[in-house]
């Protein structure tokens, strides 16, 4: 009798998670589609970032995707609110210098590299540094990001992120390693995004 009803409890338990992975997969969906992002990042980059964050959210509904895969003349930075199925920003951003020019072709962990990391973060406190108002960054991928308080990796504004370098150069300028966005927005977007929340950078 033990045996059979702890069975039983093991495959309710298995169709619960079935169905919650399930319904992930579907929300995933759902929201791709309502923000129209089929033009501006894949489906299955979002995916990954959406469904890790539904597993791990804490109070913040909102979450971040950097694709670098995409040439930096493209908006390639998108923060996002699930519980608002709203895109709040889609900003071009920076990388390190020793990644690539236009296209980042390299990420690193290593301190001095003064390359690009990516990788699962979330985001800390905020400080003002040499480029002004700056979120630091804890790198939570190990081996692959874990080095980014050490290596002061951060969120900053900066002149060599505005779009107008694009259109003189052909890209942006490049970072020593950090997402470094427009001055105009950078603030912004550091205020929505602190104290906790995930960002999810591809290579």
């Amino acid at each position: 009798m033990f045996r059979a009803v702890k069975a039983l409890c093991a495959l309710m338990l298995l169709l619960l998670s079935t169905n919650v992975f399930a319904s992930h997969l579907s929300d995933a969906k759902t929201m791709y589609s309502q923000l129209r992002l089929s033009h501006e990042v894949s489906y299955d980059k979002f995916e990954k970032a959406y469904n890790h964050f539904r597993t791990h959210r804490g109070n913040s509904s909102v979450f971040t995707l950097i694709d670098y895969s995409k040439p930096s003349s493209q908006k390639r930075f998108w923060v996002f609110d699930a519980a608002k199925r709203k895109t709040l920003y889609s900003s071009y951003v920076s990388h390190g210098k020793n990644s690539g020019n236009l296209y980042a072709k390299t990420f690193s962990n290593r301190v001095n590299s003064h390359q690009t990391s990516i990788g699962v973060f979330r985001a800390g406190e905020t400080y003002y540094g040499k480029h002004g108002y700056s979120l630091r960054l804890d790198g939570l991928s190990k081996g692959i990001n874990d080095n980014a308080r050490k290596r002061a990796i951060v969120i900053h504004g900066a002149a060599y992120a505005h779009p107008k370098v694009i259109s003189k150069t052909g890209q942006l300028g490049r970072s020593w390693g950090c997402p470094a966005l427009p001055s105009y927005l950078s603030k912004k977007v550091i205020n929505t995004i602190k104290d906790g929340t995930y960002i999810y950078a591809f290579g």
